[in-house]
């Protein structure tokens, strides 16, 4: 797959796996909070399944890239997204099982995120396949994504309440900003390629 192909199709993960998991997100949350019936969970759960699914397909493709760059940090992210997916599927189990949610199971999704997606956009810039405003928005938003989680589990806030505006850039990082980018401009070949 040629690095152009490869930017598309990051992108359009990027996409769906945001829209799977706010939609995911929301019927759960609304079963957490008292809604009627299996159906919300059930629908929920297999949308954040599909999220899972794209979160891991990212990281695998945006691989191909990123280890042209510096293969030794670059494998990180591919990790990382797989823990993600991975301990998203486990909590949407968890919950069709045991019919309750795992506590904080979104600030134990957010953690690979966090790791993985700073690596991630260290990575866009330091080799700048794409423009530095790009991956500096990407690593603000990560690490005000990083801080919220550290502050709502140390309960200082809630990032379900008040906390959200630490969410919001990362969401439109990821569901416009970067997607729009990859899809219409695609990354760059990187200007060197780091010793592996």
């Amino acid at each position: 797959m040629s690095i152009r192909k490869t930017s598309v199709a990051v992108g359009v993960l990027f996409i769906v796996q945001m829209v799977t998991a706010m939609f995911g997100t929301m019927q759960i949350q609304e079963f957490v909070d008292g809604g009627p019936g299996k159906a919300a969970p059930t629908l929920g759960v297999l949308l954040m399944m599909c999220s899972a699914t794209a979160v891991i397909g990212i990281g695998l493709l945006a691989y191909r890239v990123l280890k042209l760059i510096n293969q030794r940090l670059a494998i990180w992210y591919p990790i990382m997204r797989v823990i993600e997916g991975v301990v998203s599927t486990a909590c949407g189990i968890y919950l069709l099982i045991q019919l309750q949610a795992v506590p904080n199971h979104m600030l134990l999704v957010y953690v690979p995120t966090v790791i993985g997606g700073l690596v991630f956009t260290y990575l866009l810039y330091v080799s700048r396949v794409v423009p530095r405003f790009v991956a500096v928005l990407g690593l603000i938003c990560y690490g005000l994504l990083g801080l919220g989680t550290l502050l709502n589990f140390l309960s200082v806030v809630d990032l379900n309440a008040e906390g959200i505006a630490l969410l919001v850039p990362g969401l439109l990082f990821e569901l416009l900003v970067l997607p729009f980018w990859l899809i219409v401009k695609g990354f760059k070949a990187p200007r060197t390629v780091a010793a592996r």
